[in-house]
């Protein structure tokens, strides 16, 4: 049966995490992406949280099991306080999580320890292709054995802090199914862009493209599990902190139209403000319950799960664009200014779309 009612240890950490977004991540949103760059000390605290380290088993250093409900709760609280600095936090999951659901037990015993017992530290993953037909069950860069290792073929971009990564999970096709392969820094024919990649949103967060130029890596650095659970996981968490996202805008929006006067009446009072507020409230609650089934799903090992969980990303990314699009609205000129953060919630909202791969629970 679905429950409602969080434990008392998820009331505990979204309560430390909403703490953390509004009073840290908010607050220093706006001069990171004009700055195009978060402080060293705000992520740590935010990696201090243990959002990551509850969900790798004590067996391997942590202190929790993972739960994807729970890390999709966390995750939509982060992003509520600022998108880059919510994947920021925790781009180390974007290598530990493959490695706890597709590695071995070596890979596991090897690899986690070294992440969840130390300080915050920059792993990334190289999922996305810079193509317009990109597609996470057909990629492009492609994987071939010789020998005792494999030959990693390909180009990725969207790799968050791939030029200080101590390691990146990249993914190739391998005899036609997609598979993950752990790439150490400083591998020969791993070739980093010099120039961060510029987009419209997430300025604060290095991207990069990669190039995998003929990368030699061995046998052993191969994840030999599944890549649909690790696909799932992606597809939830993006799908979170989307609702995160759209949260944020809509509380924002809604405040101050029920605060601002036009004529000696209250914006809210407008009836199409009034029912634009509506329909994206309605938008928010609807996708967030896909959004936890999924989640519970995954958790449940349930046949559906891959099902629900693109379901979610899919009705997410629609839900974040209208719900930021009609904040900007809502505030008139003022939406369109950098004085508020409605423009931004709206830029970062539009990348939902292109985002799978940049988030894991």
């Amino acid at each position: 049966m679905y429950s409602f009612e969080p434990s008392e240890e998820q009331k505990m950490l979204i309560d430390a995490v909403s703490r953390y977004a509004s009073n840290d991540l908010r607050k220093a949103a706006h001069e990171a992406e004009e700055n195009k760059e978060l402080s060293s000390k705000l992520i740590s605290k935010g990696w201090e949280l243990g959002i990551l380290q509850a969900s790798i088993p004590e067996a391997y250093g942590g202190f929790g099991e993972r739960s994807a409900l729970t890390g999709a709760l966390a995750v939509e609280e982060l992003a509520c306080g600022d998108l880059a600095g919510a994947m920021a936090v925790g781009a180390p999951a974007l290598f530990a999580l493959p490695v706890l659901l597709a590695g071995s037990e070596e890979q596991k015993k090897q690899y986690l320890p070294p992440i969840i017992e130390a300080d915050w530290k920059p792993y990334s993953a190289a999922l996305i292709e810079p193509a317009f037909d990109f597609d996470p069950n057909d990629l492009k860069t492609t994987a071939m054995a010789e020998g005792d290792n494999y030959i990693l073929t390909g180009e990725k971009t969207l790799v968050p802090f791939a030029d200080k990564a101590e390691a990146m999970v990249a993914y190739a096709r391998l005899n036609n199914e997609t598979k993950a392969f752990i790439v150490p820094k400083g591998m020969t024919g791993l070739k980093i862009g010099e120039a961060r990649e510029k987009f419209m949103g997430l300025n604060a967060i290095p991207f990069f493209r990669v190039t995998l130029e003929g990368v030699k890596i061995p046998q052993a650095n191969l994840l030999p599990g599944d890549f649909a659970p690790v696909l799932d996981g992606s597809r939830v968490a993006v799908a979170a902190m989307a609702i995160g996202v759209a949260k944020a805008a809509f509380g924002y929006s809604r405040d101050y139209a029920k605060d601002r006067d036009v004529f000696g009446v209250k914006v809210a009072q407008k009836q199409a403000i009034a029912f634009m507020l509506a329909e994206m409230a309605t938008e928010i609650e609807a996708i967030r319950l896909l959004v936890w089934e999924a989640a519970w799903a995954i958790d449940n090992k349930k046949e559906d799960a891959s099902q629900k969980a693109y379901l979610a990303i899919t009705g997410a990314i629609d839900m974040t664009m209208m719900v930021t699009d009609r904040a900007v609205q809502i505030l008139g000129g003022h939406g369109y200014i950098r004085e508020h953060p409605v423009e931004l919630w709206m830029r970062n909202g539009r990348g939902f779309a292109t985002f799978t791969g940049l988030a894991m629970v």
